[in-house]
């Protein structure tokens, strides 16, 4: 059985950073998700801090240089993804949404993707819901329902089932996503199909029965 491709990109600049490590939690339970089904998952991970001065380049050039060129491909050859972003300003990160600039229109189209964002305090957190689901409608993805914002002090909670804290909302998010997929083929499975066209002539005569 073909294995799901699963691109999980990251907008974090530090090393090590929240947003990786949020990215890292979210991939791994939509991974342990899929396996309960018995469906495999091919994860690759997208740092955007190592393609900044790429994704520079390209809008003063207009050339993606072969490190981003790959990334993008990853990207929208992805069978579902996700992506985390720091908050800046009340709004997704400059780099975050220079790298999704690039990326064609309609290369998202009807494609599942995870929206979450990581930041102080969390003031920050309805930027998931008025910045970053907005810029994936636009791009025609599939949003989930459920995104996941991390602040600081978020990771030093386990929560419950009544305050739902950070593994409890990363774990509903990762249902979603492996719920949607484990409902659809892999894209690769899926062009393997050769397309079954019936001539004219036969759809007329069936339509005579």
């Amino acid at each position: 059985m073909t294995a799901f491709k699963l691109a999980v990109v990251s907008a974090g600049l530090s090393k090590p950073s929240s947003t990786r490590l949020l990215a890292d939690r979210l991939a791994e339970s939509t991974v342990r998700r899929l396996a309960l089904e018995g469906r495999e998952v091919e994860v690759t991970v997208v740092e955007l801090r190592d393609l900044a001065v790429d994704i520079a380049n390209n809008f003063v050039t207009g050339f993606p240089a072969a490190a981003l060129r790959g990334a993008i491909g990853t990207v929208t050859g992805a069978d579902a993804v996700i992506a985390v972003t720091p908050i800046f300003t009340a709004s997704y990160s400059g780099l975050f949404k220079s790298f999704f600039d690039l990326v064609d229109h309609d290369a998202l189209t009807g494609k599942p993707v995870l929206i979450a964002a990581t930041g102080g305090t969390p003031r920050h957190s309805l930027a998931l819901e008025y910045a970053v689901r907005p810029l994936f409608s636009y791009l025609r993805a599939v949003v989930l329902p459920t995104a996941v914002y991390a602040a600081t002090d978020d990771w030093g909670t386990a929560g419950d089932a009544l305050t739902d804290g950070l593994p409890g909302r990363i774990d509903r998010a990762a249902g979603e996503l492996a719920a949607l997929l484990a409902g659809r083929a892999p894209a690769a499975e899926a062009a393997a199909v050769p397309e079954q066209v019936v001539p004219f002539a036969e759809q007329l005569a069936a339509l005579r029965v």
